[in-house]
């Protein structure tokens, strides 16, 4: 399970169910707060497969075959793009708020949720370190009061990732596109999201289970925000397991 830019601290409602029938692996996204600064390579972590090598890597250190990956927003689609290098390493994908293209951009037949014109403002604001924290925006994300525990804790991750670090992941974000590869993911994904998130709406999901290449189930949960599992871990977390448990039939 990978969050990012945040660490797996944002699993804490879900691992506990787990523990105790699977072998659990977590790990820190490079570029996340928790993890060494000084190791994040900017040319490696320029393009979406810098982040799926590590994850081929730290599934062939540990001689993990057919895992059953859960991932969040950009980390569910760094598993996609790791599935289509190496198939045999995923039983299967759960994919809770995937975005494709991850800049979330309006273009064409894909309706993605934010226009071009408000991610050029978020880019260049950072561009000119003018970088601000700002909990409206937080809880607008997350789907939350401000002072909610969940809003307090997606902030707290933000804060921890270092600025030039975060405009890295934010100019990736901004250029990434996974819909021509959508056809060459064979790994069965469990696409999961909110009946509300400015992020990622109902469209983009019904978008990526359509163009996937192999089987693909699409769950829309009675949530807002684009961490559910932060926000709503009552709901979140049963639709999570069952996903887990149940592979899609036939």
């Amino acid at each position: 399970m990978a969050p990012a830019p945040n660490n797996p601290s944002i699993w804490k409602h879900l691992v506990p169910h787990l523990v105790d029938h699977y072998k659990v692996f977590l790990y820190d996204t490079m570029g996340a707060g928790s993890t060494n600064p000084d190791y994040f390579d900017f040319y490696h972590y320029s393009s979406i497969e810098g982040y799926a090598y590590d994850l081929i890597a730290i599934l062939e250190e540990f001689n993990v075959q057919k895992c059953i990956y859960v991932g969040h927003s950009l980390t569910a689609m760094v598993a996609t793009a790791a599935s289509i290098f190496r198939p045999d390493l995923f039983h299967k994908l759960i994919m809770l708020a995937a975005s494709i293209p991850e800049a979330i951009v309006n273009s064409g037949d894909y309706f993605g949720g934010f226009e071009q014109k408000y991610l050029d403002q978020i880019r260049a604001g950072m561009e000119k370190n003018k970088i601000c924290h700002d909990l409206g925006k937080a809880a607008l994300v997350v789907g939350c009061d401000m002072d909610s525990e969940a809003v307090q804790e997606y902030s707290r991750t933000l804060f921890n990732v270092l600025p030039d670090i975060a405009l890295s992941v934010v100019r990736l974000l901004h250029a990434l596109d996974m819909r021509p590869f959508l056809p060459q993911v064979t790994v069965p994904c469990h696409i999961i999201q909110s009946s509300k998130d400015v992020c990622v709406p109902q469209s983009v999901g019904e978008y990526i289970h359509k163009n996937l290449g192999g089987k693909s189930i699409v769950e829309v949960m009675p949530t807002e925000g684009h961490l559910p599992h932060l926000s709503a871990p009552e709901v979140t977390i049963p639709v999570l397991l069952r996903h887990i448990h149940h592979d899609i039939a036939g």
